[in-house]
């Protein structure tokens, strides 16, 4: 008898979801390894790039770059300089001198040009003009009174020679008539006064000239001295300065004066025309003026000038940029380039102007200052020069007033 055996179960197949899973977690080693590589060549070449730019080569090794400018003679006038003012050749503030009254119109503003005698504004001078009619019906009457009074004295005189009537009559008739006629001079007086003070409310200019304010407006109350508006005359241009005593002799009559004008840049040449004999007893400054013609009135007044004054003779010197030295005392510290190499001078200075700096002539003609770059300099240093061109002369200077 056959006995029967168990048979062995078959073992399953994995899947095709299981497959894929063990598939996964094979490759997930090698995207590890490739991520580490990405990240590895990312940092070598930023390290490479960062390593590029980076210098070997020490900087006290290279030249340096500077800028440096021809030094050049020139001659040097020791100066002095002062500031000052130009002022109108007169000025008129117009205004009441004898009456206080509202203003009753203003015909002027400030630019306008008036010629002498125009109306500049009127005053509401009601009660003058009454006052003044008053005053002369008074002194007609009083002028009645004296010429009877007079007739009466004479009549009365004759009556002495008939002895009708005393000397003593005669004496209060001609008395009386007398003290009528100083009567009727004050009272003339009084008109006289009455008529100035009706002419005060009419304002006019006393001269050809411009209106530079206006300082009241119509309705406003004035009194005499204030004024309702100013009035200049520029055809000349007066330029006044200060200076210290011991400058007495530079600005006397004559000496020539180069003033530049703030307001608008205009250089100008003048001759000192008056000097004041004595010093201020606050400040011992001794003041002098300039004259300048202007007849196109281009100057504005009480702007500021800049007046230069020539102290001594001129001296030969070296024009170099203000920039280029280093100034301390009387000594500028500059440094020149010479052969590609820097040489540190010391140079004394005579003084300064406009920008540029004027040293004694111990300096080369055409010798090379550096102007730029030069804080970083030693002396000896190795240069990479780039030459400046000079910069161009002053505009000229005009004389003998304003063109």
């Amino acid at each position: 008898m056959k006995t029967a055996t168990a048979e062995k179960p078959a073992s399953p197949k994995p899947t095709a979801p299981a497959a894929t899973g063990v598939r996964s977690r094979r490759r997930i080693p090698f995207i590890i390894a490739g991520g580490v590589a990405l990240v590895l060549s990312v940092g070598f070449l930023l390290v490479a790039r960062a390593t590029a730019n980076v210098n070997k080569v020490a900087l006290a090794s290279l030249p340096v770059g500077v800028t440096a400018v021809e030094a050049r003679r020139a001659l040097y006038t020791p100066s002095r300089q002062y500031v000052g003012t130009l002022l109108p050749w007169v000025e008129a503030k117009i205004g009441p001198q004898l009456i206080s009254a509202y203003v009753g119109s203003v015909l002027v503003r400030p630019g306008d040009r008036v010629r002498r005698g125009q109306v500049i504004g009127t005053l509401d001078c009601r009660n003058a003009s009454a006052t003044s009619q008053a005053v002369s019906m008074q002194a007609r009457a009083l002028q009645t009174q004296q010429q009877a009074l007079a007739h009466e004295a004479a009549r009365v005189a004759e009556l002495e020679h008939g002895g009708f009537a005393s000397a003593n009559e005669i004496e209060k008739k001609q008395a009386e008539s007398a003290s009528k006629q100083a009567e009727l001079l004050s009272t003339r007086a009084s008109l006289e006064r009455a008529t100035l003070e009706v002419s005060d409310c009419v304002l006019r200019s006393p001269f050809d000239g411009e209106v530079s304010d206006r300082s009241t407006d119509p309705g406003a109350y004035v009194h005499p001295g204030q004024s309702i508006a100013t009035v200049i005359d520029r055809t000349t241009v007066r330029v006044g300065a200060d200076v210290p005593e011991e400058d007495f002799d530079l600005v006397r009559p004559g000496v020539e004066v180069s003033i530049r004008a703030l307001a608008n840049g205009r250089h100008l040449v003048g001759t000192v025309a008056r000097r004041s004999p004595a010093a201020d007893e606050s400040t011992r400054t001794v003041h002098f003026e300039v004259d300048l013609p202007d007849p196109s009135r281009s100057l504005p007044v009480g702007t500021t000038a800049e007046m230069t004054v020539a102290a001594s003779a001129p001296v030969a010197a070296v024009e170099i940029p203000l920039a280029a030295g280093a100034v301390k005392g009387d000594k500028a510290t500059l440094f020149l380039a010479e052969n590609e190499r820097s040489r540190k001078v010391v140079a004394d200075v005579l003084g300064e102007k406009a920008g540029n700096l004027f040293l004694a002539p111990s300096l080369a003609e055409k010798a090379l200052v550096i102007t730029e770059g030069r804080a970083l300099l030693k002396d000896g240093d190795r240069l990479h020069v780039k030459i400046e061109r000079a910069a161009p002369a002053r505009p000229a200077e005009v004389k003998g007033g304003v063109e």
